[in-house]
């Protein structure tokens, strides 16, 4: 008869051969013939199933406790470092499931909580996780997932979303609605299929009051899904953190860099110093050092720090609020270059010659001590001779140097010729309650030029830099726009009564002749708007593809760390280039280059549109008291369902629909920007001087709505079309004359 194994040999060969447990698998791999023997080999399975060595799983067996190598699974939240855990949608023994983390490959498709996948699993003999998953296939999508205010009913209630795309609302049953009153703001997802009628919905958490004191930017974080706590291990982690010694670096603490921020600024992470060139081979030229905090002394590779840092990206910033990368512990206080304490830095010594061209650079790894905390607009008054006390010691021997070595800078910045846009940025003023007091345009003075052109030159440096010494890094990529647009731009500015070049190869300086032309016209805004809207989206990218849009071949990240990703990664190569110490660049961040420049454009995109949606809110609650109010202000978007017009003084945007034109169909020309009007051939575009009546402003989307009163000054044309608002069937005939001038028209404008 044939030699059986004992019960321990099938349990352990079971464990090591989990992709193999079938009945004529063991049988196989023993030796195992006849029929006598089958049936002893049967009963020993069956004793080890009962006795709870094996578990069988479709005639198949395996080791209890274990998993099979292609099981169906449930994605988890991410956890605290941004992994994605899994679980097993079908586990039957007494424990916890195994830990599983999934490891994913390059095209596989983003996961969220809830996915179903199907995966290949590989057993790891690690104390964290027991499995790693690959994706075979991912079987369905998240819940859909909404932020919302909340209305009761007697039967549960609705959830009408604050997002301003969104024109329909979300059923909640009784049991679904966790306690939530009406009015309050709720994050909710989807429950049941879809059907005829409402969708239904369960809330998931309650948010409170839409409308209370500093709600309106928790919105935008919890709708866009922006990480805002951190986790208790990058807490303690931050916590444990030391003033860096000195060390190896270099002491440059005699050196009087200041910082010059904006006067409500928390952290400092750039401080400059500039001094006249001694040297008699370049005569008026100048040295400009600027020293950046170190955070990669503090934020190592790998850390949950890291971890943390790399999901976030970046810093959001918003009127009430900042949502940062790093703990304070580090933002605002130990990364943070603060008057008179001793900060580790990392610095490049620039020179510049006598047209403010940069000649060489240095890098060192040092030390710093802030000789001032300044502001811009302290920092300007000195410039222009009215010097408060703190600025008037510091005059000569570091403003005039400043201003100096800045001045230099336009000759070479004229000759480089970076795209010159006038786009005033808004900004919103609150009160302690969270309430909009006003809204005002920053005021561009020549000392944030200052500080910009300086950190423009420091980061040009760093990549070229690391291209010497041949590191990986992050560029910062900004691509020139695509044809399709140009095209766009040039019928703008051709219906403007201006003109750009056709037929050559685009460069900023003929965008920056395009804009020159237009300064004073009328058209100035217009033109500013809509070169703005040409060009493409700036981006992070491991291969250098330049920057059009400030004329450099090379330009990486350095001057931010403590609010951006990607500079912590150029600071870890220059690092790891220079040998300064044991945490540069990792080889798991050059891994992850690619996966990472990724993550944190979209992060940074993530974040753009959150504050960007935060601002028309609160410019949606400024105005919420001047429904019925007339406004000036200019077309600044058309589509096929209406009109975008910016209000002057708020810069807020706001839209007519198309049914409040007037009594008219009207026309739209993609190409031209343009709606006209089928009985009277009015021609609404882009930059356009109107008046408008605001109709509805709507704080929780931040959604205006206008009446178009006047274009260029005149009424609005009505058409013939019946009474405002209604629909009035057309009569083919006599119409169609009228409709084919109008395409002739349209097509004209195309060519």
């Amino acid at each position: 008869m044939t030699q059986l194994p004992t019960k321990d040999q099938l349990r352990q060969w079971i464990a090591e051969n989990p992709g193999q447990g079938a009945k004529r698998d063991i049988a196989r791999a023993f030796g195992i013939k006849g029929g006598a023997a089958r049936i002893e080999l049967k009963r020993m399975l069956r004793e080890l199933e009962d006795e709870g060595g094996v578990v069988r799983t479709r005639r198949v067996f395996r080791e209890a406790g274990s998993l099979p190598p292609v099981t169906l699974l449930q994605v988890l939240p991410p956890d605290a470092a941004g992994d994605l855990f899994l679980k097993p949608m079908e586990w039957t023994g007494e424990e916890e499931p195994p830990r599983i983390l999934f490891i994913p490959k390059k095209g596989d498709p983003a996961l969220g909580a809830g996915d179903r996948i199907l995966a290949r699993l590989a057993k790891v003999d690690l104390d964290d996780y027991a499995y790693e998953a690959r994706l075979i296939r991912a079987l369905g999508q998240n819940p859909a997932r909404l932020l919302g205010v909340f209305r009761a009913e007697a039967e549960g209630g609705r959830i009408v979303p604050v997002d301003k795309g969104a024109d329909k609302e979300w059923r909640v049953g009784r049991d679904d609605t966790m306690g939530a009153k009406d009015g309050e703001l709720v994050e909710a997802e989807q429950s049941g299929p879809k059907r005829l009628g409402l969708p239904r919905a369960r809330v998931t958490n309650r948010l409170g009051d839409p409308m209370g004191p500093r709600a309106i930017s928790l919105i935008a974080i919890h709708q866009h899904g922006i990480p805002d706590r951190f986790p208790d291990p990058v807490v303690a982690e931050a916590d444990r953190a030391k003033p860096a010694p000195m060390g190896n670096r270099q002491d440059l603490r005699d050196l009087p860099l200041v910082t010059i921020d904006p006067s409500d600024a928390r952290d400092h992470d750039d401080a400059v110093f500039a001094e006249a060139d001694t040297d008699p081979a370049n005569p008026g030229g100048h040295i400009v050092w600027v020293a950046i905090a170190d955070v990669a002394h503090y934020v190592r590779p790998g850390s949950p720090l890291d971890r943390q840092a790399r999901k976030r990206g970046n810093s959001t910033y918003f009127p009430d609020r900042v949502v940062p990368m790093l703990p304070d512990t580090l933002s605002g206080d130990l990364c943070s270059l603060h008057e008179g304490v001793d900060r580790p830095c990392i610095a490049v010594r620039m020179v510049l010659d006598a047209g403010g061209a940069k000649t060489g650079h240095r890098f060192v790894r040092g030390m710093m001590r802030s000789a001032a905390s300044l502001h811009y607009g302290e920092v300007q008054a000195a410039a222009d001779g009215q010097p408060n006390d703190r600025c008037a010691p510091l005059m000569e021997r570091v403003i005039a140097p400043l201003y100096a070595a800045y001045e230099s800078t336009k000759t070479a910045r004229a000759v480089r010729q970076p795209l010159e846009l006038d786009l005033p940025e808004r900004k919103i003023v609150l009160s302690d309650e969270g309430k909009v007091l006003s809204v005002d345009f920053r005021e561009r003075l020549d000392a944030h030029k200052l500080i910009e052109e300086f950190m423009i030159l420091a980061n040009v440096a760093a990549a070229e830099e690391l291209i010497r010494l041949k590191k990986p890094l992050l560029f910062r990529v900004h691509e020139e726009p695509s044809v399709d647009k140009l095209d766009a731009l040039r019928e703008v500015a051709e219906a403007s009564g201006f003109s750009l070049a056709k037929g050559q190869v685009l460069k900023t300086a003929h965008l920056n002749k395009l804009l020159a032309a237009a300064q004073g016209t009328e058209f100035d805004e217009l033109l500013n708007i809509t070169t703005l809207r040409s060009m493409t989206q700036a981006y992070y990218h491991p291969q250098n593809f330049g920057h059009f849009g400030l004329a450099l071949r090379s330009y990486a990240h350095f001057t931010s760390p403590i609010r951006r990703y990607s500079d912590l990664i150029v600071h870890r190569a220059l690092i790891a280039g220079h040998g300064w110490g044991d945490d540069g660049l990792s080889a798991q961040d050059i891994e992850m280059l690619e996966e990472t420049a990724k993550q944190i454009s979209d992060a940074e995109r993530r974040s753009m549109a959150a504050e960007r949606d935060t601002n028309d809110r609160y410019l949606a609650a400024y105005l919420s008291d001047r429904v019925g109010a007339e406004f000036t202000g200019r077309i600044s978007g058309v589509q096929r369902f209406g009109v975008f017009v910016k209000l002057d003084g708020t810069g807020a945007d706001g839209l007519v629909p198309i049914r409040e034109l007037g009594r008219e169909f009207f026309h739209y020309d993609q190409d031209s920007q343009t709606l006209m009007g089928a009985d009277t051939g009015t021609t609404i575009g882009i930059g356009q001087r109107v008046t408008v009546r605001l109709a509805e402003a709507v704080p929780v989307t931040g959604g205006l709505v206008l009446e178009l009163l006047a274009i260029e000054g005149s009424a609005v044309p009505q058409g013939g079309r019946g009474k405002r608002g209604g629909y009035a069937p057309r009569k083919p005939g006599k119409f169609a004359a009228r409709d084919r001038s109008v395409k002739r028209k349209v097509e004209r404008k195309r060519r």
